[in-house]
């Protein structure tokens, strides 16, 4: 039976991301940094919401990206595959747990980007609403890293062998 043309683009765009200079690379799995991340954007959402008290909407919008940012990455640094690009990192993310998974931080990257590089925020309640769903991300992302067991890291890494 043919692969869907989604799967087909999906995969084409992970074996690209495995050419890129600062792309996709297998490294060992790392336990000790994925917490490290994980700390980090428990942090990071701390000072977004600082910043969204402090009234400061457009970088609470840039600090609740990288806040799911670090929950991702987390996942990623504790099956082992390190990435510099974060389309990159999205896509495999994706591509090994679901696009379910990445829709929340797909719209507030396009945020930070709108907020960042084109002074476009979003009114306090879009922000307000972000923040909510910042936290649930990274509460996600904390409980998939968490219970990961070495079966599971294995199997993801040969899913992501398999494209390269």
């Amino acid at each position: 039976m043919p692969m869907p043309c989604g799967v087909i683009m999906e995969r084409n765009k992970l074996r690209w991301c495995f050419r890129l200079k600062d792309g996709l690379k297998m490294i060992e799995p790392n336990s000790r940094l994925a917490e490290s991340y994980l700390g980090e954007a428990r942090s990071s959402l701390e000072r977004a919401e600082k910043n969204f008290i402090d009234g400061d909407l457009l970088w609470s919008t840039v600090v609740v990206y990288y806040a799911e940012y670090y929950a991702l990455y987390s996942f990623l640094q504790r099956i082992g595959i390190k990435c510099e690009n974060h389309s990159c990192s999205i896509s495999a993310v994706s591509f090994l747990l679901g696009k379910n998974k990445i829709q929340t931080i797909n719209l507030h990257k396009d945020k930070r980007i709108d907020a960042q590089y084109y002074m476009r925020v979003g009114r306090k309640e879009d922000v307000d609403k972000m923040l909510k769903e910042a936290k649930m991300f990274v509460s996600m992302f904390d409980e998939i890293v968490s219970n990961l067991n070495e079966k599971e890291i294995d199997s993801y890494r040969i899913a992501l062998k398999n494209v390269r």
